[in-house]
């Protein structure tokens, strides 16, 4: 390694002169021995390396062969053939990406885009609308090779949507309660135009973020917003009114109802008796009429004259004198005097 070491020489330019030639010696010697085929083995590893790549968290891998798709790879460390065999793309398919239809978001702020935002509803009236999308790659082959620009595409689709579905209804509705269904019919609406286009991607929400009428009447139509809002709060009142007074004046009728069919059950149940006993006595009446009569007479004697008060005589012999009225005011008292009971006394036999 002489040739290396450092010369003493005035001269500068011999000096690198001689260093090119030093260099160019050594190359010779290297080459001349097993330098090229390290160096060949070197290259071609390093061609070979160039196939590796890696799929992180999230992700899918998509892996071309001369251009065309050959296979899909999970997250983790992959290996492909170097090109110009093989090829891969990354698609990140669990990232949510977003879509904004009639305004635009910068560093917080919000600015409105007429051109998107204003249309005609199905009444011929004006209404100003945005709407915010978010989206998620569903399909990574479709979102790369299946639409030139599935995002423009997708933004595009959803103005398309969104002007159809806002067409068909009336400016009241599409601002107070048919806010949610327009919401709904645009998703159901931008994913079909979204699988007709092959994009391969998902929506996740539309969401109408403001649905006004234009500046110059928007006062009025706030009017209008707020009196249907009144009205339909003091609907919700009445019905709740309605639900608290209704079953309380069902629990009475109820009731009512429950004593006359039981009032009407008894007597149903009483009649049937009066009439199976009247059969019964009709049939002992014609076996014997006197019996029966007798019987009869005495029943109803006993139960009439049970609560009366009772004087026996023992007949025509009897020595207790009679006097009118046994009970009650006398003959020619004081009104309001009643006589004294009369009380049974024994008689001798000479009559005292």
């Amino acid at each position: 390694m002489d040739q290396f070491r450092p010369r003493e020489d005035p001269n500068p330019v011999r000096e690198i002169q001689r260093g090119m030639e030093d260099i160019t010696d050594f190359m010779s010697r290297f080459f001349r021995g097993r330098g090229v085929l390290v160096i060949v083995l070197i290259l071609v590893a390093l061609y070979l390396a160039s196939g590796v790549y890696i799929v992180g968290p999230g992700e899918k891998g998509v892996v071309l062969l001369f251009g065309k798709v050959n296979s899909l790879t999970d997250p983790g460390l992959r290996y492909r053939l170097p090109k110009p065999f093989m090829s891969h793309v990354v698609v990140d398919i669990q990232k949510v990406r977003r879509a904004e239809v009639g305004f635009r978001s910068d560093r917080g702020r919000t600015r409105s885009v007429p051109a998107e935002s204003l249309m005609l509803t199905g009444d011929e009236n004006i209404v100003d609308v945005q709407l915010f999308v978010q989206y998620m790659v569903q399909d990574p082959v479709k979102f790369l090779f299946g639409s030139d620009s599935p995002e423009n595409a997708l933004k595009v689709s959803a103005e398309v949507a969104l002007r159809g579905v806002v067409g068909e209804n009336t400016i009241d509705y599409t601002m107070t309660k048919g806010r949610n269904e327009i919401q709904q019919k645009v998703e159901l609406y931008l994913q079909k135009l979204l699988d007709n286009y092959n994009t391969g991607l998902l929506v996740t929400e539309a969401r109408l973020l403001v649905v006004d009428p234009p500046a110059q009447v928007q006062e009025a139509f706030h009017d209008v917003v707020r009196a249907w809002e009144d009205r339909e709060r003091l609907i919700t009142e009445a019905e709740g009114v309605r639900d608290d007074v209704v079953p309380k004046a069902r629990g009475p009728a109820q009731q009512e109802i429950r004593e006359a069919e039981a009032y009407k059950a008894q007597r149903v149940i009483r009649a049937k008796g009066d009439a199976e006993r009247f059969i019964t006595v009709l049939k002992e009446y014609l076996k014997s009429p006197n019996v029966t009569r007798e019987r009869l007479y005495l029943e109803n004697a006993e139960l009439f004259l049970q609560p009366t008060r009772k004087f026996i005589m023992e007949g025509g012999n009897s020595r207790v004198l009679p006097v009118l009225p046994l009970t009650g005011p006398f003959p020619g008292g004081a009104p309001g005097h009643t006589a004294p009971a009369v009380q049974e006394q024994p008689v001798d036999k000479k009559g005292n």
